[in-house]
């Protein structure tokens, strides 16, 4: 999805060719067709080719993606999946970052969400 999004549309060649690791050229094949049975792409035939491209933009995907996770694997909860964030490691948050979700915290209040 990422090679998509970049480039907005391209070929399952394409793909494989943007890939740092890539599979065989059936497998990207394989992958797209899921993809665009699962309705995150579409395609238009380009001769004997597919050109596929994504339904959504990145941050509708994103957003989509990331409402999945939070249901499945926090009970639902921004809080649990938040914390969750907060106690990995990988959670290295500078002052900038710390206060910016500050900012979306006091905000959200004031809104009543």
């Amino acid at each position: 999805m990422d090679i998509l999004f970049e480039a907005g549309r391209a070929t399952a060649a394409e793909v494989l060719d943007a890939l740092p690791d890539p599979p065989s050229y059936s497998a990207v094949r394989a992958l797209l067709r899921v993809l665009e049975d699962k309705g995150h792409l579409t395609h238009e035939s380009k001769g004997t080719r597919y050109v596929y491209r994504p339904t959504r933009d990145r941050r509708q995907a994103s957003l989509a993606a990331l409402k999945h996770v939070v249901k499945t694997f926090f009970e639902g909860s921004a809080s649990q999946a938040a914390a969750a964030l907060f106690e990995s490691n990988q959670a290295q948050l500078g002052d900038t970052e710390l206060d910016a979700l500050t900012k979306l915290i006091d905000d959200a209040r004031e809104e009543g969400r």
